[in-house]
């Protein structure tokens, strides 16, 4: 066999052995050959739908709004413990303050129906209908620069900025991690949201208080039932260098409902 014959079966064998890699070669971020899914594609679970809360601990500080001074159980500063006691709700009234204990730190603690809902393939949706708030959770866009998190507003308000993003599952478990671990215990079907830029308010309705530095994080579990209805669990730590002398974590609990017939928006109240 001569030299030029041998060089012509060595490039076709090249060929024929880089083809079938070549086909199996990711394309693109979404690895088959166009972008990644969107939040809303790529949700492990589904918190869409009608919830309602189910106060299993911490009854005479949720279902009721506690006297003035009853701070217990959460880590208070001496500073903090001074402006919780100066509550007066009336002051708040005519202030058209009364939505101080409905902030994000607080509102999932409160006695509520919510309704979650995607407005579009990033954003999720919470309304509640005690005291009528709307949260917003922003997952990153694909526009956003690398590592950037939804823009933040200038303008602070009592629900905050929000921004989500669905936890990476366990080590060998499916989907997409970014470099990140999951929470310890969990299997990861949860979702994650930070939350700053709040308005200054309430942790109780009695005037507890926390800053315009606070910030949440919380961490929503599903739990579906095999035969019966869904509960989510979220996970609430807040932090406040100005009011805190430790984080205070709360864990709510929330039941599916088959619609939204219970559904019964009220305005918030002070007292």
């Amino acid at each position: 066999m001569t030299h030029a014959v041998t060089g012509v079966l060595i490039a076709a064998a090249l060929v024929a052995f880089a083809s079938p890699l070549a086909a199996q070669a990711p394309q693109g971020r979404g690895g088959r050959g166009g972008p990644p899914p969107t939040p809303r594609a790529s949700a492990p679970v589904d918190f869409s739908g009608n919830w309602v809360s189910i106060i299993s601990e911490d009854w005479r500080w949720r279902m009721i709004t506690p006297p003035k001074g009853d701070y217990a159980n959460i880590p208070l500063n001496a500073v903090a413990r001074k402006v919780a006691d100066g509550w007066d709700p009336a002051k708040d009234e005519a202030a058209g303050e009364q939505c101080r204990g409905y902030a994000a730190p607080a509102i999932m603690r409160e006695p509520t129906r919510l309704r979650i809902s995607w407005t579009d393939d990033y954003t999720l949706k919470i309304e509640t209908d005690a005291g009528m708030q709307t949260r917003v959770l922003q997952f990153a866009r694909p526009e956003s620069p690398q590592g950037a998190s939804p823009a933040a507003v200038s303008q602070r308000s009592w629900q905050g900025v929000s921004v989500a993003r669905w936890e990476p599952p366990p080590a060998g478990g499916r989907g997409l991690s970014l470099g990140l671990a999951p929470r310890a215990g969990t299997q990861g079907r949860s979702l994650e949201v930070v939350t700053t830029q709040i308005r200054p308010g309430y942790l109780r309705k009695n005037g507890v208080p926390f800053s315009e530095n606070a910030s949440v994080t919380e961490y929503f579990d599903l739990f579906p039932e095999p035969d019966g209805p869904d509960w989510f669990v979220v996970t609430t730590s807040v932090r406040d260098p100005l009011y805190l002398g430790d984080t205070w974590v709360t864990t709510s609990h929330f039941k599916k409902e088959p619609d939204g017939a219970k559904w019964n928006p009220t305005p918030c109240r002070a007292r």
